[in-house]
C-alpha cells in the first residue's frame, strides 16, 4: 500500500504562509541569541568541551551503572560517560583555573565518597579510585568551536560545488540557502532552550546539515526529470508542485521510520545522549519542512528573477510574434 499515492497539494501556492512562520522562528531564535550575548551568558550554551573544565577519570573495582555513578555525583553539570572497560567513568566538570585539576579532583572524590568507598592503600576493600585528572583550556575550547564552523563551511562548499555541476548553479543555490535556513533555526532552538553544546551535538547539526541536503536533492533531482519532458502547457509552478507530490510518499515513510528511532532514543536513551538526540530530531523536523516549503519556493524566487535562456528566447519569438501582428494591419491600410 502507498501512501500519498494520489497526492496533488499545491505547496507552492502555500510558500507566503511558509515565508511566515520560517521568519518567525528565525526571529525567535536570533533574537533568544543576541539577549543571551548581551547579558553575558554567551549566545549560545558551550559545554565543557568548549569553555574548558576538567576531566578526572573514575576506576571502579566492581561493575557500576551510569545512573548510579550520577546519582552518586549529584550535579546536573558534570557529563558523566562510560570509557574503557565497564568499570571506568570519565567526569566533566565545568570549571578552570589554576588549580582547577586537584580542585575538580577532590570535589569528584568528595561526591562520590558519599556512596562509595575510596581505595586507600594498606586498607582492604574500596570500590573507586581516581584514575587521572585533566585539565581542558578554553583555548582548546575556541579551537574546537573554530573547526567546527569551518567544518560546516567547507560542507557548504562541498555542496554548492556538486550541486552545480550535477544540476545547475539555480539548484545548488536554492539547496545552500535552504540547509543554511535548517542550522540557523537548529542553533536558534539550542539558543532558546540553552541546550549545553557539545562535540555530540555538532555531530548532530552535522548529520542534520547531510539529511536535509539529501531530502532536498531527491525534489530536484524530479524537476531536473519533469524539466526535460514537454510541457504541454505546464507552469514551472506547476512542475514544482508535481515534483514535490510525487516524491512526498517517500519524504514522509522516511521520516517516519527515522523519528521512531530517535523518540524511542529520546525517550529511553538517557542523559548522555539527550542533546544530541534532541537535535537530530529537531533538525529532521526542519529539514523535512525546508525541502518542501523553502528550498523549492526559493528556487521559484530564482528562476523567476534569472528565467533560462529557452525562457528567454520563448520571450523573444512570443512579443516578435505579438509585434508582426501589430504590424500587419498597418500594412493592409498602406496597401489600400
Amino acid at each position: 500500500m502507498r501512501f500519498f499515492q494520489n497526492a496533488n497539494y499545491p505547496f507552492l501556492q502555500w510558500r507566503k504562509r511558509a515565508y511566515l512562520i520560517t521568519a518567525a522562528m528565525l526571529l525567535v531564535g536570533i533574537g533568544s541569541m543576541i539577549y543571551h550575548s548581551a547579558r553575558g551568558e554567551g549566545w549560545l550554551h558551550y559545554g565543557v568541551d568548549f569553555t574548558g573544565g576538567t576531566v578526572v577519570q573514575v576506576s571502579f573495582t566492581h561493575p557500576v551503572t551510569a545512573e548510579q555513578v550520577r546519582a552518586a555525583a549529584g550535579h546536573s553539570d558534570w557529563e558523566i560517560t562510560r570509557f574503557g572497560s565497564g568499570n571506568d567513568y570519565v567526569v566533566r566538570t565545568p570549571r578552570f583555573g589554576q588549580e582547577a585539576g586537584q580542585d575538580a579532583q577532590s570535589r569528584v572524590r568528595q561526591a562520590l565518597s558519599s556512596r562509595f568507598r575510596e581505595v586507600v592503600r594498606g586498607r582492604p576493600g574500596g570500590d573507586f579510585s581516581i584514575a587521572r585528572t585533566e585539565a581542558v583550556g578554553p583555548k582548546a575550547g575556541s579551537e574546537l568551536e573554530q573547526r567546527a564552523l569551518i567544518a560546516i563551511l567547507l560542507s557548504f562548499a562541498a555542496i554548492l560545488g556538486y550541486l552545480a555541476i550535477r544540476f545547475e548553479w539555480r539548484f545548488a543555490t536554492a539547496a545552500v540557502i535552504a540547509t543554511m535556513h535548517d542550522v540557523l533555526v537548529t542553533l536558534g532552538f539550542l539558543a532558546v532552550t540553552r541546550t549545553e553544546i557539545s562535540l555530540g551535538t555538532v555531530a548532530a547539526v552535522l548529520t542534520v546539515l547531510g539529511y536535509s541536503m539529501h531530502d532536498t536533492i531527491i525534489v530536484f533531482d524530479r524537476v531536473r526529470e519533469d524539466l526535460a519532458k514537454p510541457r504541454h502547457g505546464r507552469t514551472f509552478v506547476d512542475i514544482l508542485n508535481k515534483a514535490i507530490n510525487e516524491t512526498l510518499p517517500r519524504t514522509l515513510l522516511t521520516v517516519a521510520t527515522v523519528m521512531a528511532t530517535l523518540v524511542s532514543l529520546l525517550l529511553f536513551g538517557g542523559p548522555v545522549i539527550f542533546g544530541f538526540t534532541l537535535v537530530l530530531v529537531l533538525g529532521i523536523a526542519i529539514g523535512t519542512f525546508s525541502s518542501i516549503f523553502v528550498a523549492s519556493p526559493v528556487l521559484y524566487e530564482i528562476e523567476r528573477r534569472f528565467p533560462r535562456a529557452e525562457k528567454r528566447e520563448q520571450a523573444v519569438r512570443s512579443s516578435s510574434a505579438q509585434r508582426s501582428k501589430l504590424a500587419r494591419p498597418a500594412a493592409e491600410v498602406r496597401s489600400r
